[in-house]
């Protein structure tokens, strides 16, 4: 029987650059709305009226362009939120040809404008490319959806162009990954599932080593043991190192892998427990950068370290009031066990820091409510222990198309995550998300060190820009860019 979930990873569109229009494919014609402070007369094609705002894509008859799209006033960001839009409704259109019998499509192109850049071709390439991604499983055949978006130039930039669109597909698949794998269900999605797919998907130029709960007991990772000890699918550790030659910069990379949380004996409500097949949405982000970042060669060293357990309730599961000994020997007076995720990462940070000397250090993780609270849905809260790489990783973020806002490290606070009857306190009183940010600033030796809270960003309900219902991919593209800055 076929197996009804979907590739990982995803089979994204083909993007070409060409010279010149080809005859008998669907074009698309884009235009920019005009100037509030401007007065002119509505453009009209084949009967329909075009407004020119961004992600308005209307479909028209007659000869001459099939959809006119609009790039509002023609910043980059625009053409992201155009190039989803589009997307989506070239797929609409093919899929209604063949429903009504038509032939089918797998091409349609598009003329840039004059004064599209290399910036916006590479905006415009991450919204074609991930606006029409869509994670199901099935018995049904998938929906037809477009193979082929040719961008014309006119001759103009060709080669340019095309090296925009190859770094942006790259940020794209980073994406793409990430979501693949925070999608899959947690009835497939256990430790071990993870650690195999990461080890299948790592990539020429990454070697992958995956420890088992053997190997996890004897080396002392109490908290990946304690959170993954209420499951009978046992916890792993994906240990992901990529080493070019000539790299003068080691990056570690820990994401969050809890694949699924029901929060343990401190239950989460049921309402919204479906959700957390996306608690690794962190750790996937952290897989699918050092994928991405080996692919484009860049010259610095990342080692990536996911640690990956499934958050369960038995008799095995560990309780409030345990007092945990982490890697490394300090302990964690445990006071919820649904706050999870630190547990692992304090792990994983102290065994990366001991073991590979890195000179700067991200964690990724959906890690507290509060931050959703904070910052909402579409931005990424983040802590930073170095000026020069909280700076880093706005700038990161922003050329990406990632919004990130730094959260402070409030000292006052850090006297609360002292322990009485261990060394720290896992939930001390506080604000969730800077309390949360201290307990790890504790495992981080003193290295420059920035933690991204993406719990808020991580899933979304509804389309926006380049992001579609489900996991979004959030903090991957981030990564690699930060990466890149770095060499």
């Amino acid at each position: 029987m076929r197996n009804p979930l979907p590739p990982v990873p995803t089979n994204l569109l083909d993007i070409e650059v060409a010279g010149d229009l080809r005859r008998g494919t669907p074009t698309v014609r884009l235009v920019t709305a005009p100037a509030e402070d401007v007065e002119a007369e509505p453009l009209e094609i084949g009967g329909v009226r075009i407004t020119g705002k961004a992600g308005d894509v209307q479909t028209v008859t007659g000869d001459g362009p099939r959809w006119v799209a609009g790039l509002g006033d023609g910043e980059p960001r625009q053409y992201r939120k155009t190039g989803a839009a589009l997307v989506r409704a070239v797929n609409a259109g093919l899929a209604e040809d063949v429903e009504n019998g038509g032939k089918a499509f797998r091409a349609a192109q598009l003329v840039l404008p004059e004064e599209a850049s290399g910036e916006h071709v590479t905006e415009l390439a991450l919204g074609l490319l991930l606006g029409g991604y869509r994670f199901k499983v099935s018995i049904e055949d998938p929906k037809p959806s477009v193979r082929t978006l040719r961008l014309v130039t006119h001759d103009r930039a060709v080669a340019d162009f095309t090296e925009a669109v190859a770094r942006a597909s790259a940020l794209a698949a980073a994406t793409a990954l990430t979501r693949d794998l925070a999608n899959t269900p947690s009835n497939v999605k256990s430790p071990a599932w993870l650690a195999e797919t990461a080890a299948k998907v790592a990539g020429p130029g990454v070697e992958v080593a995956v420890r088992d709960e053997k190997w996890l007991a004897e080396q002392g990772f109490g908290g990946v043991l304690a959170v993954g000890g209420g499951s009978s699918r046992p916890p792993r550790l994906i240990e992901m190192t990529y080493k070019p030659s000539g790299a003068s910069k080691h990056l570690l990379l820990v994401g969050k892998g809890i694949t699924f949380d029901t929060g343990g004996l401190s239950i989460k409500p049921a309402d919204g427990m479906h959700l957390m097949r996306t608690d690794m949405a962190g750790g996937a982000a952290v897989i699918a950068a050092t994928r991405a970042i080996a692919a484009l060669g860049l010259p610095v060293r990342v080692t990536a370290l996911v640690p990956a357990a499934e958050n369960h309730v038995s008799g095995s599961a560990y309780r409030p009031g345990d007092i945990v000994r982490h890697y490394g020997g300090r302990t964690t007076e445990v006071g919820n066990t649904d706050a999870e995720g630190r547990m692992v990462l304090a792990d994983a940070l102290a065994y990366g820091i001991k073991k590979y000397g890195p000179d700067l250090i991200v964690d990724a993780a959906t890690l507290t409510g509060a931050m959703k609270v904070s910052l909402g849905l579409r931005t990424g809260g983040f802590f930073a222990s170095d000026d020069a790489l909280a700076s880093s990783v706005v700038a990161a973020g922003a050329r990406v198309g990632e919004a990130w806002w730094r959260m402070p490290l409030v000292e006052d606070y850090a006297e609360n995550v002292r322990g009485e009857f261990g060394d720290v306190r896992q939930t001390p009183a506080g604000p969730g998300s800077i309390t949360a940010a201290l307990f790890l600033r504790e495992f981080t030796e003193g290295l420059p060190w920035a933690h991204l809270d993406i719990a808020g960003p991580a899933r979304s309900e509804k389309n926006y820009d380049e992001v579609v219902p489900g996991a979004t991919g959030f903090a991957a593209r981030t990564m690699v860019e930060l990466a890149a800055s770095l060499g």
